[in-house]
């Protein structure tokens, strides 16, 4: 039976933790679907369309090596409902420390509630890439800093421009 499975960031800007946790999903679903989430109330660095094609670029060859299909898309609603459109059973969180094990096991009880047939699934963090976040790569890069141990190099040249214009 094929299984597919969603996870959801905000993926502003995609990083290696993030990677991370895309790797050990490839190995779990016959599909990805990777979710951008957009929030009126927020004002990410980069548009939804920038976010997306990142994420196609750099994790469909992931997808492809693994024999996993990846789809990216973005949703506005609870997670649960983006990942009941897309036909997923199967919700991926990654995990980088206890805080994140925390929150997430509130949001795993939650969200069984409101969707039973989905199952999230944690994926802990590799030791090298617990520390990153997404909003300290966009500080780092902000104040000039060097983020390539952080994002992959085609996010690093991204962030590189996109606050050379600030």
């Amino acid at each position: 039976m094929p299984h597919t499975a969603l996870f959801a960031g905000s993926f502003d800007p995609i990083t290696n933790g993030h990677l991370d946790v895309v790797r050990s999903a490839v190995r779990l679903a016959d599909r990805l679907v990777l979710a951008v989430g957009i929030h009126p109330g927020k004002a990410p660095l980069f548009s939804a369309e920038e976010r997306l094609a990142m994420l196609d670029k750099i994790c469909r060859p992931l997808g492809k090596g693994a024999g996993c299909e990846i789809v990216c898309t973005t949703f506005g609603d609870l997670v649960v409902s983006a990942a009941k459109r897309a036909g997923a059973t199967i919700l991926i969180r990654g995990l980088r420390d206890a805080g994140d094990f925390d929150y997430e096991m509130q949001m795993a009880g939650m969200n069984a509630v409101m969707a039973p047939g989905v199952q999230t699934v944690f994926l802990p963090a590799s030791p090298e890439v617990r520390p990153i976040t997404a909003t300290l790569v966009r500080q780092i890069a902000s104040m000039g800093g060097d983020v390539s141990p952080f994002v992959p190099p085609a996010v690093a040249a991204l962030l590189q421009k996109k606050f050379a214009k600030a």
